[in-house]
């Protein structure tokens, strides 16, 4: 089957750069052991194991934990390697360095049909791509937790830098015992002879520093044995007791407080400031105006003795706001524009197979459909926040941030210094879900700290600060045709229209790797340009727009959408067929065994074709995103108009799995994440105000709505995907192609009214 699928071309960008750069060697991720924070009595072995004294290992963790258990995670593949207990592996903070760039997440981000690119046979061309970018992400070291990519990016260096370590403590116990090391074993964390002799890690430390065995290779799968197996979280007991520390846990002596007043229009800016009342209020001593750091909107911030002074403050402050130059924004205007570049626009072309239009107009039938799809807020249930501390020409910040390099590179540039005179301490993330890519509050709590010099200064937003004031998923349209000949779909053409998001974070976030022509972005057409299934002729492309909404990205980015898009679709293509929605699909993967596998296991767990009580139905989706392959089979009734999930069945082969209890987890958080946009998401710009401020206005799923969830993971030896997003995009469609199931009624906008 002959595709075309659109490159990012690393090449063409570049000019000559593979010339003498591109073919050298990917540089090494093992690192110094200089990199590993100085302790005394410790050791450090690499850029990423330091010894303790007590025989402890100390794991250097540049990856941001919010909930998704990569604490735990990359823990575990160093106890395996090392056969130390997982109790004995204690995290820190890693540095700035390179080595902890984030390499497979910019990999990913090439546009290449999953047919194409997975496996060992992969066409010339994405090889020397993924090379390319993946030279250029090690130079960059771009060190960010999003894109479900951390496992897989980590996989191979942290495994390395163990299994190097366990050779160097080895070769150092040999050395002192004057016995081959092939004599030697670990166990528990204890280096152990046959004579007799044992010796903890701490013990040899101070002899394998230095000294690196050759031709180090990991542990054979063989002989795992903690890899794999269910595990509990190491960051759950904190959790429960209240000791772990999120970024609005921080205490430090001295401190002082600040709540944000933005302006309520988006881009706008205040005309007349009045903060007489303010300043008279007891326990408020100070308001600081905002710039609007990161892309974010300008506004003030009043500083006080707690949280609440400060919020009582900003209450008080009298504020004559005006829109940007640009005027207010609508989203009823937006959706207009949306629907007339995707009938006006031919867009940019990311796959085509086969001769569409040939086969469109030789076919007997044509169906056509738009499909539509809100802005959503992220709504993490931390709002954001940043300590931050200026005090004789340094700053420390205390941030819960997906992104440390460039918190530390937005605080140099707020306050005006070097970035190696910035320090940040990444705390626990209440939530994530992309948001905290963002730094523009970073650059906030720095504006008001370098006010309130020598104090450190925590700064916050309220709630209806925080959903007000998003960088939002952006509002997608999707027009489908698909040509039929005799009950055979022929050729499916789509075309989607919407913002696109990585253009508009890189201008924010790395200004360097941006400029004055956006290269198409992969995210607006992902999930649509890259179906597994075998139609003769295909034609993907996406018209991108420029709103004027400030988006990011959003849990799933465009696969939340375009799941929903394609996968309903889909459906309406089995139905005009007159063919089971499992049949049909399956029928159209024959030359992807992989994701018929998934969909095959998905349908038998959840009893397809089974009979189910009177008023339910079942509804199935299957979707590729972040390497992983996900299916869903939703159970749903109506009670009184209102659409009750019962019961989801995920299916995911997710590659090698580390910990099964976290895939689960993930899997349920990400079940009642899409549930939650599917039946309530919606954000509505008015005059420039964003309508929805709270969770009164923007509901997520209760514990009582919550649908029982089933995961049944795939076995696989391919290496780690992504965990934390491919179980969001096909709840919508599972749970639409369900009511469709019921009622007959095709539904084609999110959120879901019946």
């Amino acid at each position: 089957m002959k595709r075309r699928t659109w490159i990012l071309s690393a090449l063409g960008a570049t000019g000559a750069l593979v010339v003498g750069w591109g073919v050298m060697p990917a540089r090494s991720r093992m690192g110094s052991p200089e990199l590993m924070l100085k302790t005394e009595g410790d050791v450090a072995l690499n850029g990423w194991i330091k010894i303790a004294k007590d025989g402890a290992v100390v794991l250097a963790m540049p990856r941001s934990e919010m909930g998704q258990g990569i604490h735990t995670a990359l823990a575990m593949l160093v106890a395996e390697e090392l056969d130390v207990p997982l109790a004995k592996v204690r995290l820190e903070q890693a540095g700035a360095d390179s080595i902890y760039g984030n390499v497979a997440m910019l990999v990913a981000s090439l546009p290449f049909h999953p047919l194409d690119s997975e496996g060992e046979h992969k066409p010339t061309q994405i090889k020397m791509a993924e090379w390319v970018v993946g030279k250029l992400a090690r130079e960059l070291g771009l060190n960010a937790t999003g894109g479900s990519s951390t496992i897989a990016d980590l996989w191979d260096p942290l495994r390395m830098a163990a299994a190097t370590a366990r050779a160097s403590l080895l070769q150092a116990a040999a050395g002192a015992w004057k016995v081959p090391a092939s004599e030697i074993g670990i166990s528990q964390g204890v280096l152990k002879h046959a004579s007799g002799k044992t010796a903890h890690f701490g013990e040899m430390a101070s002899g394998a520093a230095g000294s690196t065995p050759p031709n180090i290779t990991p542990k054979a799968r063989k002989d795992w044995k903690l890899i794999g197996q269910a595990t509990a979280r190491t960051d759950i007991p904190a959790k429960v007791t209240g000791q772990a520390q999120f970024g609005l846990d921080v205490r430090l002596p001295g401190m002082l407080f600040a709540a944000v007043k933005m302006s309520p229009i988006l881009g706008g800016s205040a005309a007349s400031t009045d903060t007489k009342a303010a300043l008279a209020l007891k326990g408020v001593s100070k308001v600081v105006p905002l710039d609007a750091w990161g892309g974010g909107t300008a506004g003030l911030a009043v500083v006080g003795q707690s949280t609440w002074h400060a919020r009582q403050g900003a209450e008080a402050v009298q504020v004559q706001w005006q829109a940007p130059s640009s005027g207010a924004l609508e989203t009823a205007t937006i959706q207009a524009n949306l629907l007339k570049a995707l009938n006006t626009e031919s867009g940019f072309t990311f796959h085509e197979q086969g001769v569409p239009v040939q086969a469109e107009k030789a076919a007997t039938t044509r169906m056509d459909a738009l499909y539509q799809a809100p802005y959503l807020a992220h709504a993490t249930m931390e709002p954001m926040n940043c300590t931050a501390l200026f005090k004789d020409g340094r700053v420390e910040l205390w941030a819960p941030t997906q992104v440390p390099q460039m918190a530390r590179d937005m605080a140099a540039k707020v306050a005006g210094v070097k970035t190696d005179q910035v320090t940040v301490h990444v705390t626990l993330l209440g939530g994530g879900f992309g948001r905290r890519l963002e730094v523009d509050f970073v650059g906030q709590a720095v504006q008001v700290a370098k006010a309130c010099e020598g104090s450190p200064v925590q700064l916050s937003w309220s709630r209806e600060e925080d959903m007000t004031h998003d960088f939002y998923r952006p509002m997608h349209l999707a027009k489908f045709q698909a040509s039929l000949d005799k009950g055979e779909v022929t050729s499916l053409r789509i075309k989607s229209a919407g913002d696109a998001i990585t253009p508009r974070w890189m201008a924010r976030a790395v200004p360097m790797l941006s400029g004055p022509i956006d290269m198409p972005d992969k995210t607006a057409s992902e999930g649509l340009f890259d179906l597994p299934y075998g139609f003769a002729s295909q034609h993907m492309s996406h018209v991108f727009t420029k709103s004027g909404v400030p988006v990011g990205f959003w849990r799933s980015v465009g696969h939340s959408h375009n799941a929903f898009f394609s996968e309903s679709f889909i459906d309406e293509m089995a139905a005009a067929t007159q063919q089971d929605p499992l049949a049909f699909r399956l029928n159209w993967l024959k030359d992807a065994p992989r994701y018929a596998a998934v969909l095959k296991l998905a349908a038998d767990k959840a009893g397809w074709g089974q009979p189910l009580p009177a008023g339910r139905a079942r509804g199935i989706a299957l979707h590729e995103s972040f390497g992983s392959i996900t299916a869903q089979v939703a159970e749903v009734s109506l009670d009184k108009g209102q659409i009750r999930v019962h019961r989801v069945v995920c299916a995911i082969d997710c590659g090698t799995v580390v910990n099964p209890d976290t895939v689960a987890q993930q899997v349920e958080s990400s079940v009642l994440y899409g549930l939650s946009a599917a039946l309530y998401g919606q954000i509505d710009i008015v005059g420039g105000v964003v309508k929805q401020s709270n969770f009164s206005s923007y509901p997520m799923v209760t514990l009582s709505q919550a649908p029982q969830v089933e995961t049944h993971i795939v076995p696989s030896e391919r290496a780690p995907a992504g965990v934390g997003e491919p179980a969001v995009p096909p709840l919508a469609p599972a749970v639409s192609n369900a009511l469709f199931a019921l009622t007959g009624k095709r539904l084609r906008a999110l959120p879901l009214v019946v």
